[in-house]
């Protein structure tokens, strides 16, 4: 109760008693608590009942009675105010409360709301919109990827519904919010904030990474693939564009004790991406191990994939004759990468070849533009690769969750955001290793014989 209101209580009841000795409110408070007494002593006149300050001869009690009922009503109904904020250190230790948009907005109780089954009877271009504009992607594949995460997270003993903690982690990816930001939105401490977005990613990383992303060895999958490139390029037996991107740190740990091999080519410091992608623009492998200043070539043969390619590891069943090469399916790359049977590059990054050459780099760096474009879409999409504000021991695993995501829409064909511009590239065309000359002239023949047969077919149309 207000401290104020009951400074005034008591002296109401001073006055009281000053004006009518004859009654006592103080002796009928405590007799009302022992009814039993009270029944057996009714008749005598040393003991007041309660009801017989009513029939006072004063008007005394029924004053006290009128005013203080008065200032009670008028102490419940005014807004309570805190004790600490007469105390001029309060406001340093105690944050301010959240606006009550905040608490509607953020709430648990706002986003079930929102996540009930009636969401399902909104239109889907206005719920999805909506949604999306929140969490970065629609509703309906914000439940799958909760449901697929919903055991896990059972399993964590975490305090918050399983789908509002999933939501808050694609809040912070899609809009790049930090840990502290989110903390003020839901009302939670950073450190929370934090705890359960490492969860949340490492799960995406880690779960659901070999279900969304998979080399193409399915002959009906691969089918698909090689002839939708075909279709762009009309280079045959493509599968997949290889490339690279730095994402960029928001800090240094420990201060500026980083070093300086994090410093990507553009200047800033970050770790690398490289990604595979399809012709849909859907990755098909994704590998984060090497600092932003690490060259493409370097990370590449420190890949998985480099790793399984080289060693006969992953078998593609289609095979064509050209020009009597038998060509397996491969990938393509800028002129950064090794010049492989299984990873072709251009002739020349500038032009110098022949007509059979220019022709082909032309029809290679068309194919090679899908991948260019879903590293775009990727961080156009999920804005927390654009300054990634998480630990570096935590960076690798945010980045992947965030293609496993990339991949998820791209699967239910979510609107494609506004792509992220980066500047051109460039750089020295990598060195052949020891290890490496008899794959790099199989290489060389094999790209030849693709361009002189493209020429061919294109002249004779």
């Amino acid at each position: 109760m207000d401290q104020s209101f009951l400074v005034m209580l008591s002296n109401l009841l001073q006055l009281h008693n000053s004006l009518d000795p004859t009654s006592s409110l103080l002796s009928d408070t405590l007799a009302s608590t022992t009814t039993t007494a009270i029944a057996s002593s009714a008749s005598s006149s040393s003991s007041t009942s309660p009801t017989s300050l009513l029939y006072s001869s004063s008007i005394a009690p029924l004053l006290f009675f009128t005013i203080a009922s008065v200032l009670s009503y008028v102490a419940s109904s005014r807004p309570s105010s805190s004790s600490s904020s007469s105390s001029p250190d309060a406001t340093t230790t105690t944050p301010p409360p959240l606006s009550s948009s905040a608490v509607s907005d953020y709430s648990v109780s706002a986003f079930r709301a929102l996540s009930t089954e009636h969401i399902w009877s909104l239109e889907a271009p206005l719920r999805d919109a909506h949604w999306r504009s929140l969490y970065g992607l629609s509703y309906p594949v914000f439940t799958t990827v909760v449901d697929k995460l919903k055991p896990y997270i059972a399993v964590s003993n975490l305090s918050l519904p399983s789908d509002y903690a999933v939501a808050m982690v694609l809040s912070r990816l899609s809009h790049g919010l930090s840990a502290k930001t989110v903390a003020t939105r839901y009302s939670l401490e950073p450190y929370l904030i934090s705890k359960i977005t490492n969860m949340i990613t490492r799960l995406l990383a880690t779960k659901l990474y070999p279900e969304f992303i998979k080399i193409p060895v399915s002959r009906r999958r691969l089918v698909e693939t090689t002839q939708a490139f075909e279709e762009l390029t009309s280079l045959p037996n493509m599968c997949g564009a290889i490339d690279a991107s730095p994402i960029k740190l928001h800090s240094l740990p420990n201060g500026h004790n980083l070093p300086g091999s994090y410093r990507c080519r553009y200047g800033y410091p970050s770790v690398l991406l490289q990604v595979v992608a399809d012709q849909k623009k859907i990755f098909w492998d994704v590998c984060v191990k090497a600092p932003g200043g690490t060259e493409d070539a370097t990370h590449f043969r420190d890949s998985l994939l480099y790793n399984r390619l080289t060693s006969g590891d992953v078998v593609w069943d289609k095979v064509i004759n050209v020009r009597g090469h038998h060509v397996r399916p491969y990938i393509v790359g800028d002129w950064c990468y090794p010049l492989l049977p299984f990873l072709l590059t251009p002739f020349s990054p500038n032009g110098l070849g022949t007509p059979a050459q220019n022709l082909f780099d032309g029809m290679l760096m068309k194919g090679r533009s899908v991948v260019v474009e879903a590293i775009g879409l990727l961080k156009g999409r999920w804005k927390i690769l654009q300054d990634l504000n998480v630990g570096l021991n935590h960076a690798p695993q945010t980045i992947v969750a965030c293609c496993v995501l990339h991949n998820l829409c791209q699967i239910a064909r979510e609107p494609e955001p506004e792509l992220w511009k980066e500047p051109d590239e460039g750089g020295p065309q990598p060195r052949v290793l020891d290890s490496e000359k008899s794959f790099y002239y199989f290489g060389e023949s094999l790209r030849q014989a693709l361009a002189d047969d493209l020429h061919q077919r294109l002249s004779s149309r």
